[in-house]
């Protein structure tokens, strides 16, 4: 049960969100910032899919994915030719349709909301300057700031912060990796199927829930959680 909140008649005491292709309508502008720093570093391509592949995974866990033969110095370039497309852009990506009202209905003195993303900690705080979304969120955690997805820390931490134990947790991402998070820390996972990876490669992470909407997402949440 979460503390230092009151009592909760909730089934999820802590329930997280990944950012990009589940809070955020980002996807796409990642993937066109991913081919562009590509580009510029006179890289193979990556195809659109390709590069929402790696979406959630930490910039560095993403580069040695898309390019295995890069040393460290070649990754920390492309790392920085991506951030010069994306950063200047960023503001550009919408929140999904309602899922401002979502997060408002799930305010309740019992649970504890928070993010758990791939993005560094600078760029979520810009994310949350550029949607408002700040305050729906009583925690966050960063990909710089411990060790990436699907490592569990992130929810580990998480779950320290709030008292809250797994069961009683709830992870909703958009791609494996979220849902692989929430497998390693022993967590109920919910998959969009809207964001970065397809119900289909989602699918094969044997998740026990899959909505396809923020609608859909919002029903299932007032029904279960």
């Amino acid at each position: 049960m979460a503390t230092g909140k009151g009592a909760s008649q909730n089934r999820y005491d802590l329930i997280v969100f990944d950012w990009d292709g589940t809070i955020m309508d980002s996807t796409g502008l990642i993937a066109e910032c991913i081919q562009l720093a590509a580009s510029d570093r006179g890289l193979p391509i990556p195809s659109t899919e390709s590069a929402k592949s790696i979406i959630g995974l930490g910039i560095h866990e993403s580069t040695l994915r898309l390019f295995p033969e890069l040393d460290r110095a070649a990754q920390s370039a492309f790392a920085l030719a991506y951030r010069k497309h994306f950063v200047p852009r960023d503001h550009e990506a919408p929140l999904y349709a309602g899922i401002g009202e979502l997060l408002a209905a799930l305010d309740n003195p019992g649970r504890f909301l928070a993010v758990a993303t791939g993005k560094p900690r600078v760029g979520l705080e810009r994310a949350f300057g550029h949607t408002g979304l700040k305050s729906m969120f009583h925690f966050s955690r960063c990909a710089d700031e411990g060790f990436a997805k699907p490592h569990p820390d992130m929810l580990l931490k998480l779950m320290d912060f709030t008292a809250v134990p797994p069961e009683r947790t709830l992870m909703i991402g958009d791609t494996i990796h979220d849902l692989e998070l929430a497998s390693n820390a022993n967590v109920t996972a919910v998959a969009v199927t809207y964001g970065a990876h397809s119900a289909e490669l989602l699918a094969t992470r044997q998740s026990a829930h899959m909505v396809d909407t923020v609608t859909e997402l919002g029903r299932w949440l007032n029904t279960n959680a």
